[in-house]
């Protein structure tokens, strides 16, 4: 198989600032229980649901879906903002802190935040199956074979660990997470140095592409009807030759996971647009799994790791809040007019106990919304959104309506206990659908 079989030919994917691409107009025919026309009827026509990833971390409120906040008042005021904008939830399944202790995995703690989201209408992601960082201690113990040095011996028990682990947690999700980032900054991960870690010399000693194997195969395995992510903040084209290399190799990915952590300013549009096309090359849908956008002071343009920035106070300012809304809004709108996006997630809410300490939630750290977050409310519930619409049926009981991918449900105001009537949206253009009263 050569490689240009594997990904479109290089043919510019423009944007649609009209958004064409995601909407749906909808001839919609009711009928009632006899099958007859319900003509001349008020009908009201309300949208439930995007068909668009509208995601945020969701790892502040794992201890209020447990029932064991420490500060209940506050992260009630979270979990009110996070589920009045956001449809998508991304969970944490770092090795480090899920199972800390060889053999006790948090297993029912996090299962119990997935389904408290999920019963919320809230589709949920567990980040990551495999990664470098954030590792358990006693794994590279293992590695080392209780010495100094990691052995061949020793890497062979952790790939049987790893190996374990994915299908043990993947098996355990099941029907509440059916969404991984399967491999997480796999370009770096060979040559990292920042820490020790048992991940990073199995990763060199089995290569990047066996070691994406390694993840998806598993995590199939144990859950056929997963989705599948390969997700990195390198996008330069070591990330392309790596992915190529991917599905050279014959391995099957689902989604194309890219990281935007923009603590040194916005990317602009001239770099959104060239990543886009870069990366739309493939064929394989696209999400952005990682954005931030900062309030404050930017980072410094020479830090190369940004791990390697730390302050102990990094405020929001005014200004920043201002450019926060204005670049938070141009970015969102540049993926949503690209038809290769998906889903967008937000890397944290408040700005209490974001990464790096930074000013990069959209709240700030009392729980009061920043512009950014008013901005991103407004579009996800108000412009890209069909608020509640009153219609009346023809003579043959139809109405039309216009809408966003995703779905809805019909209601009769006029017709005594009559059930709502749900449909969805699922492909762009004109389609028809017939709703029927039970």
């Amino acid at each position: 198989m050569t490689t240009s079989s594997l990904f479109r030919p290089p043919v510019t994917r423009r944007p649609d600032p009209s958004l064409a691409h995601r909407r749906a107009d909808v001839r919609l025919t009711l009928r009632g229980p006899d099958g007859a026309a319900l003509a001349g009827q008020d009908v009201v026509v309300r949208q439930t649901r995007h068909a668009f990833w509208f995601g945020c971390i969701g790892f502040d409120l794992v201890d209020l879906a447990n029932g064991d906040s420490r500060d209940p008042g506050y992260d009630q005021l979270l979990a009110d903002a996070w589920l009045d904008v956001f449809n998508q939830a991304t969970l944490p399944f770092y090795w480090g802190t899920f199972e800390p202790e060889r053999g006790v995995p948090r297993t029912a703690r996090l299962r119990r935040a997935a389904e408290w989201f999920a019963v919320r209408g809230v589709v949920v992601k567990g980040h990551p199956l495999v990664w470098h960082t954030v590792q358990p201690g006693w794994l590279l113990d293992v590695a080392r074979e209780g010495g100094d040095r990691v052995t061949a011996a020793g890497l062979a028990e952790v790939e049987r660990l790893q190996r374990e682990r994915i299908r043990r947690d993947v098996t355990d999700m099941a029907g509440v997470i059916d969404t991984w980032d399967a491999i997480n900054e796999v370009v770096i991960m060979p040559v990292f140095t920042a820490e020790d870690n048992a991940i990073t010399p199995l990763a060199r000693a089995r290569g990047r592409v066996e070691t994406i194997r390694i993840a998806f195969e598993e995590a199939r395995a144990a859950n056929s009807s997963a989705t599948l992510l390969l997700n990195d903040f390198d996008m330069s084209t070591a990330y392309e030759c790596l992915l190529e290399a991917v599905l050279e190799a014959g391995i099957r990915i689902d989604r194309l996971g890219l990281q935007s952590h923009m603590h040194q300013g916005w990317w602009g549009e001239e770099k959104t647009l060239d990543v886009l096309e870069r990366f739309g090359r493939y064929g394989i849908p696209i999400h952005f799994t990682e954005t931030t956008l900062l309030s404050g002071e930017l980072m410094p343009e020479h830090v190369v790791d940004l791990n390697d920035w730390q302050v102990d106070e990094w405020p929001s300012t005014a200004e920043g809040e201002a450019r926060q809304a204005e670049e938070l809004e141009a970015h969102l709108r540049l993926l949503l007019a690209h038809p290769d996006v998906e889903a967008f997630t937000y890397w944290g809410l408040s700005d209490r106990g974001m990464w790096l300490n930074a000013p990069g939630g959209l709240l700030r750290a009392d729980g009061s919304p920043k512009p950014a977050y008013d901005r991103l409310r407004d579009l996800v519930r108000g412009e890209w959104w069909l608020a509640p619409t009153t219609l009346r049926t023809d003579a043959e009981g139809r109405v039309r309506v216009t809408g966003f991918l995703g779905d809805y449900e019909v209601t009769l105001p006029g017709v005594r206990d009559a059930a709502p009537l749900p449909f969805s949206l699922d492909s762009p253009g004109a389609v028809e659908r017939t709703l029927r009263l039970a």
